[in-house]
Parts: structure tokens; C-alpha cells; sequence
């Protein structure tokens, strides 16, 4: 049960509201306060009680969910198909009485519910009870756990051998490990942009193709960031890029003012 206080300005009063599991357990809870035949329900007093419920939940700023939402629908469908002189008729010619399915639903909840419950009692049981055990074989295994002269007594040489064989094994698997080691790279972006700046200064034509940096020192990881202090280069302006040096390649020129 929860207990909420709504203030009015003219009076105090005090609403407290049952937590149902889902919709149908609220019109189960409705059916047997009013002691109600579950297979002729009122539907008109059922939906009243219904959307009473959850507007006193809107009230109380208590986030109804869909399901709920879902069924209060329902029962006003059904409350309207009753009021409409129109009866729906089976393939028999008899008349479909709009609460069927729904009674079809709760009678199946109850039953589901009622399930439930025993199962759950069941269960809260079986938790209060402790498995009755063998005082002399458990004090006998406890002993042997910590008895060293009656483990020695009852080795032979296949129980060494498997437990040489395991300790092989271990060894084996840690000696063949891989060891994973992380080598930092001996280059940088700002010193490879220095090497760069230098070899043009000092470069009698003034410029240097890509080729002849990468053939300086042909690693894959170098490549990669001389050309990353070119693009740099090249962003700051410090530097010009001149095509038509064949494939996939470029001269480099110093801009004067730059340096």
C-alpha cells in the first residue's frame, strides 16, 4: 500500500491507493470486493472503478502504464458495443456477447495467478529448510583435507606421474606465453617536420622529391610520418607541393618568406 497527502486549500484529505501488478489483477480486485459474477460483469460500474483508479494515479503524479492504458480502451469499447443496439453473430446465428474475450483473459489470469502463488510458497518453503547431513562422513572428509600422512600413504607412482605430467604441462603453456611489448616508435611529427625544413634549407635546388625522403630510410612506419609532417607542412604554409614527378609522386619546395 502506498499513502500520499493531496493539499486543497479548503480541506485535507488522504488517498491511499492499492499497487496492482497489471490491469487484469485491479479487475480481479474490483470483482471480488463487489463480489461480482465474473462471467456477467457490470461492465459500466467495472469501467467507472477503473478510470477512477487511474485518474487518482495521474493525480498523484503516478506514471500509469500502457497496459493499463490498453485495457481502461477496452472495457470502454466493449461498454460502447453494449450500448449500440447492434448485436455481432456468430457463425451459428447466436449473438457474441462483447465481454467474452475478456472474461476469457481473466479467468486464465486467475488461474495463471493462483499458480503463481503456490509456486511462490513453494518456494519461500523450500528456502526455510537446511539439507540434513552426515555429521561422521563430513568430519571424515575435513580430516582427510588436512590429514598430510594419509594423502602420502595413498600415493602411487601413476598419481605422481599425473601430477608431474600437469606441472609439465603448466610449465610448457607459460614458457610459450606470448609476451606482448610495446616499442615506441623513435620518430615524431615535429621532429620529422625539423628534418624536413632542414633538408630544404640545405638542399642545393632548393626542393626534394617524396621518392628520395622514402628512399633515405625505407620504413613503413617513417613513411607514414614524413608524409604526415608534409600535410602539416603544407597546412602552415611553410611549404609548396609541385606535381608531375611521376606516380604517386611530388617535389617539396621551401617557401622563402617562411623560413
Amino acid at each position: 500500500m502506498t499513502d500520499s497527502i493531496i493539499d486543497d486549500p479548503r480541506t485535507k484529505f488522504e488517498i491511499k491507493l492499492p499497487l496492482f501488478e497489471g490491469p487484469f489483477d485491479l479487475l480481479l480486485f474490483f470483482i471480488e470486493r463487489d463480489e461480482l459474477d465474473i462471467y456477467d460483469i457490470p461492465i459500466a460500474t467495472i469501467t467507472r472503478d477503473f478510470l477512477d483508479y487511474l485518474h487518482q494515479m495521474k493525480n498523484m503524479n503516478i506514471e500509469v502504464a500502457s497496459e493499463f492504458i490498453l485495457v481502461a480502451a477496452t472495457l470502454m469499447r466493449i461498454k460502447a458495443k453494449m450500448l449500440i443496439p447492434r448485436p455481432v453473430l456468430d457463425e451459428s446465428g447466436n449473438e457474441i456477447d462483447p465481454r467474452e474475450e475478456l472474461v476469457k483473459h481473466l479467468l486464465e489470469y486467475k488461474k495463471y495467478k493462483s499458480v503463481i502463488e503456490q509456486l511462490s510458497n513453494l518456494e519461500a518453503t523450500r528456502f526455510q529448510r537446511e539439507n540434513r547431513g552426515n555429521l561422521a562422513i563430513e568430519i571424515k572428509k575435513i580430516a582427510a583435507l588436512v590429514n598430510v600422512d594419509a594423502e602420502v600413504q595413498n600415493l602411487d607412482l601413476y598419481k605422481l606421474m599425473k601430477v608431474f605430467h600437469k606441472v609439465v604441462n603448466r610449465y610448457e603453456l607459460q614458457k610459450n606465453k606470448p609476451i606482448h611489448q610495446v616499442v615506441p616508435y623513435p620518430y615524431t611529427i615535429e621532429s620529422q617536420k625539423e628534418v624536413l625544413i632542414q633538408k630544404l634549407y640545405v638542399s642545393k635546388n632548393q626542393r626534394i622529391s617524396f621518392a628520395e625522403l622514402l628512399a633515405e630510410k625505407p620504413e613503413k612506419i617513417l613513411a607514414i610520418f614524413n608524409f604526415l609532417a608534409v600535410l602539416e607542412l603544407l597546412q602552415l604554409k611553410k611549404i609548396l607541393l609541385r606535381l608531375g614527378e611521376g606516380f604517386n609522386n611530388f617535389w617539396m619546395e621551401p617557401r622563402i618568406s617562411s623560413l
